[in-house]
């Protein structure tokens, strides 16, 4: 009989054959797909094909950078300069395009000059010869002395419109104190008329609504009508002024003594003392509208200073009108006529406005 098995020491044994042993595991990396476990068999792994690579991981959104607010322009402001592209060729033409009209304008703008410049100043320029051989030339193309005359008398009828049409009637000129008198220039457009103009002197009204005329001597305006004081500037239209105590009868108190025709709207005064440069007899004349006349302001000046004008200063009666320039303010009146047309004025013949309004 053979003796009972006793435990040996051997080594573990095997597992049995058909029992695998278990797959090693392979760390991947995160996202990254597990790699297919490799066939024995060739022809598996010829039918597999290579093997599928790993999906691209897509980057991280780029944050956007924040925009800076372009400021707010205003209407005035400078815009970006932007170039821009001209050909060569057309640059060239452009330019002898500007230069051509250039010189026309220059050559357009020295004819106009010439031709409203006054006849005088052409001839300290050029010689009397000259300019009429040049003024002959451009009466030619229109540029007669006679349009000339045309042309700037429209413009200054265009500017004496606009300044009636803003002129307010109610508007006073600024007024003084006694302290702020200034001396007042004697500024006769000609000589200043003697004594001899005083004696048997009258105010002629005509146009008026009596339909008769009517003769006023200095006491007949005295006496009619009140007495009104007022210290106001004078302007002269050649740059100086003088402040002034006037004394007289308002114009407007003479309108209702002594009413217009229906229909009048302006007033033609008038010096017949009046006398030129030589001390020759000149007439001397203005237009004033009767809303000028009516103004609040508007004297038949009377007294200076508290006395009875001076021969210089316009005796024995002016016009004072402080919101017009001097050469309105006629001096030496004898007689004023109401009109329904506007009626010639002295400086306006001479290439002044007819309004003349501060």
């Amino acid at each position: 009989m053979s003796a009972p098995d006793e435990p040996r020491d051997t080594p573990d044994e095997p597992p049995p054959p058909d029992e695998p042993p278990p797959p090693e595991r392979v760390l991947e990396a995160p996202g990254a797909e597990s790699a297919a476990p490799e066939s024995d068999n060739a022809d598996d792994k010829m039918e597999a094909g290579p093997p599928t690579p790993p999906a691209p991981i897509p980057p991280a959104p780029t944050p956007p950078e924040p925009r800076t607010p372009e400021p707010r322009r205003g209407f005035f402001d400078e815009r970006p300069e932007v170039a821009v592209e001209i050909p060569r060729r057309r640059l060239a033409a452009q330019s002898r395009r500007d230069f051509i009209l250039f010189a026309a304008g220059v050559i357009a703008s020295a004819l106009g000059a010439w031709w409203l410049l006054p006849d005088r100043r052409k001839a300290r320029l050029v010689g009397a010869a000259t300019r009429d051989r040049l003024d002959t030339l451009a009466a030619r193309v229109g540029l007669s002395r006679a349009n000339r005359e045309k042309a700037l008398n429209g413009a200054l009828t265009f500017d004496d419109d606009v300044a009636e049409a803003l002129y307010s009637k109610d508007r006073r000129v600024r007024t003084y104190e006694k302290s702020q008198r200034t001396p007042l220039k004697n500024n006769y457009h000609g000589h200043t008329p003697g004594p001899e103009i005083l004696t048997g002197w009258t105010l002629n009204l005509t146009g008026l609504a009596s339909g008769r005329d009517e003769r006023l001597t200095m006491d007949d305006l005295l006496r009619r009508l009140p007495h009104r004081e007022q210290i106001t500037r004078l302007v002269c239209v050649e740059g100086w002024s003088g402040i002034a105590w006037w004394g007289g009868v308002r114009f407007a108190d003479l309108l209702a003594a002594f009413p217009p025709a229906p229909g009048a709207r302006w007033a033609a005064m008038r010096s017949n003392v009046s006398l030129d440069g030589l001390g020759r007899p000149e007439p001397y004349y203005v237009s004033i509208d009767l809303d000028t006349a009516r103004h609040p302001q508007t004297l038949l000046a009377t007294h200076q200073d508290g006395v009875p004008l001076t021969l210089a200063h316009g005796a024995p009666l002016r016009l004072l009108a402080p919101m017009k320039l001097g050469l309105k303010n006629i001096k030496g009146v004898t007689d004023i006529a109401y009109t329904a047309s506007e009626p010639a004025d002295y400086w306006n013949e001479h290439g002044y406005s007819k309004y003349d309004g501060l």
